[in-house]
């Protein structure tokens, strides 16, 4: 494909400006599985990469109970809880194993069941979380552009007859150095701070 700069403006706008489930698209009223699977299509169909791909399957949803990421299901629905669950697990298996976000998810799954009080509601995390989310979308978008600039200059010393190809390779090349060293930096905090080891003892995040 032809090279335009309009084109990348236009993919980094895609990523930018992607919605995500809000607390006001989670129903006060529990869902069937196939009613929750619907939710995720119709609110993030945007984050496929080709349009064969799915959001959420009943495979999936399963597998996370398995993996005992989900508080158990009463009749066959969804709460609202769960569904919040849902969402931060969709976001963090892009990069984490799902043992690592059980891990994670222990003191959470902990205050929702009522054995542990130390956080606050799912439902505060869960917008804090949009929020946060967005500014580093916006920082995302700044820090893309200065990048992309620096490469361009950085580049000017080859003698390539296709220049803007060189300048995507750099690109892609650094956007997976960084998410690498991002989730380097997340694992090292889930082993630190979240890990239960054999033997069950769990460190307090708080020390």
């Amino acid at each position: 494909m032809e090279y335009k700069e309009t084109k990348i403006e236009e993919l980094l706008s895609e990523i930018v400006e992607g919605e995500d489930i809000t607390l006001s698209d989670i129903p006060d009223m529990d869902l069937y599985m196939d009613q929750v699977i619907t939710l995720f299509e119709k609110k993030l169909k945007h984050q496929k990469r080709v349009e064969e791909d799915k959001i959420m399957t009943k495979t999936m949803i399963n597998n996370y109970a398995k993996a005992k990421i989900l508080p158990p299901v009463k009749s066959k629905k969804y709460n609202r809880q769960q569904l919040i669950l849902l969402t931060l697990i969709y976001n963090l298996k892009q990069q984490l194993s799902l043992t690592d976000i059980s891990n994670l998810f222990q003191p959470t799954l902990k205050d929702i069941q009522g054995e542990d009080n130390r956080l606050p509601s799912i439902e505060e995390l869960y917008d804090t979380y949009l929020e946060l989310k967005r500014g580093e979308k916006l920082a995302f978008k700044e820090d893309y552009i200065k990048l992309s600039e620096n490469i361009r200059e950085k580049s000017k010393k080859f003698n390539a007859s296709e220049p803007e190809l060189t300048e995507l390779l750099l690109q892609v090349s650094m956007l997976i150095s960084r998410a690498n060293l991002e989730k380097k930096m997340a694992e090292k905090i889930i082993d630190e701070y979240f890990l239960t080891s054999a033997s069950n003892s769990h460190k307090d995040p708080s020390v």
